[in-house]
């Protein structure tokens, strides 16, 4: 897929943040866009915003974890469409909190939407994007699908995992010659909702956190965001860091191994101590 202009793409968790980003600026480049959301206000807005750029656009409420609605929604994609050439799984959730204080409940639903969320939209598109004959899968995994943080773990696990799904999705598709690029996406702080949008369990104090994350570590806005990924799938790059941050830290610990672990718990019991 060297553009997108008259290519179908789907994008999940569109109603905010990197999601529209990345919808207005496929219609932009000439894309048909499939967006999807579970917030019913959000999606409206980029509807709205993606038609004011000049695109075709068909917006549907969905959550990613519902397999079934999922499979019906795609139905929905191509009776639309005709087609479909790309995804974009980018819906994700997050939570704050120590693995000894964390529900199974909490890591259960980080893990449905993050990384079952991913499974979803892949598996169920991936049979209409090879029949597109010029397709890609872009799952969004995270800068913590590279390194690990103390508060993080839920998270953490759920963006190794989809890491570890699409590098072996991409090393299948090319044993099997398909037409179709995959590319995993590994954004560091982007300015998004996410953050304050999370929960918290135990004694995490879910607003200090995004308070931390928004003074530290939220520099890449979605537009510049969207406009990185957008030319990494372009150019059919099997990954992709969103940020200097993002690049920074990846050098990092290919520097220093494991140590970065006792690097990282240091570093975050500072920051925390700089937030009120």
């Amino acid at each position: 897929m060297k553009d997108f202009r008259g290519k179908v793409v789907v994008v999940t968790g569109a109603g905010s943040g990197i999601g529209r980003a990345l919808a207005v600026k496929l219609a932009q480049r000439g894309a048909k866009v499939a967006i999807s959301d579970v917030d019913p206000a959000g999606l409206s807005t980029t509807e709205q915003l993606v038609q004011e750029a000049g695109g075709d656009v068909h917006a549907q409420l969905l959550n990613v974890v519902e397999r079934e609605a999922f499979m019906e929604y795609a139905d929905a994609v191509v009776a639309h469409f005709g087609k479909v050439n790309a995804i974009i799984n980018n819906a994700g959730i997050a939570h704050h909190g120590e693995v000894e204080t964390m529900e199974f409940k909490d890591i259960e639903r980080i893990m449905d939407v993050d990384y079952w969320g991913v499974v979803n939209g892949t598996k169920i598109f991936l049979p209409h994007v090879i029949a597109s004959g010029d397709g890609a899968i872009v799952n969004v995994s995270s800068l913590f699908g590279l390194l690990s943080e103390p508060g993080q773990s839920a998270y953490n696990s759920a963006k190794f995992a989809v890491r570890g799904f699409t590098e072996a999705l991409r090393q299948e598709m090319l044993i099997a010659k398909n037409n179709v690029a995959v590319t995993c996406v590994h954004p560091g702080g982007i300015k998004t909702a996410i953050a304050r949008n999370s929960t918290a369990s135990g004694d995490h104090d879910a607003a200090k956190t995004a308070e931390l994350f928004d003074k530290y570590l939220a520099r890449t806005s979605p537009e510049k965001a969207a406009d990185i990924i957008l030319r990494a799938v372009e150019k059919e790059h099997a990954r992709v860091l969103v940020g200097a941050d993002a690049k920074l830290l990846d050098l990092g610990v290919r520097l220093v191994g494991s140590y970065y672990q006792g690097i990282a718990a240091r570093a975050t019991n500072w920051a925390l101590s700089r937030v009120s």
